[in-house]
């Protein structure tokens, strides 16, 4: 499995553990999210560009779980729940990872800061190993 080298985040001020209530969802409001679109224009000539609730391209989540030989058939909510989720889950790792970034008066996350995440966090004991 291929990691990315780097992802670059904007930092933030360090925590020894990041907070999880909710706060950003509570920053969020009013601000509309993303609508599967498939970037493509909305059906009424394009005159306004749709915006998606997911923001994992939806045909290649389905294409990927497909590519299971125990999944014959994935229903279009099914896709969006796992993209969704995929999502939540790479921002929680890189929020994560970022304490450590920023431990090392970095701004970028490094595979040792996503290793660093992954040992410290009980959340992330079934990665261990993985990136190796």
């Amino acid at each position: 499995m291929a990691a990315a080298a780097a992802v670059a985040v904007s930092a933030a001020p360090a925590e020894s553990e990041p907070d999880r209530s909710g706060a950003e969802e509570e920053a969020r409001e009013g601000v509309p999210e993303e609508e599967d679109g498939g970037g493509q224009p909305a059906g009424n000539g394009g005159a306004a560009a749709q915006t998606r609730l997911a923001k994992l391209p939806l045909s290649r989540i389905k294409a990927l779980m497909k590519a299971d030989p125990d999944v014959t058939l994935a229903s279009q909510e099914s896709v969006f729940i796992i993209a969704k989720a995929t999502e939540l889950f790479v921002e929680m790792i890189a929020r994560d990872a970022l304490v450590y970034a920023q431990q090392g008066k970095r701004k970028t996350l490094q595979r040792k800061d996503l290793d660093n995440a992954i040992e410290a966090i009980d959340e992330f004991a079934f990665l261990e190993g993985t990136l190796d």
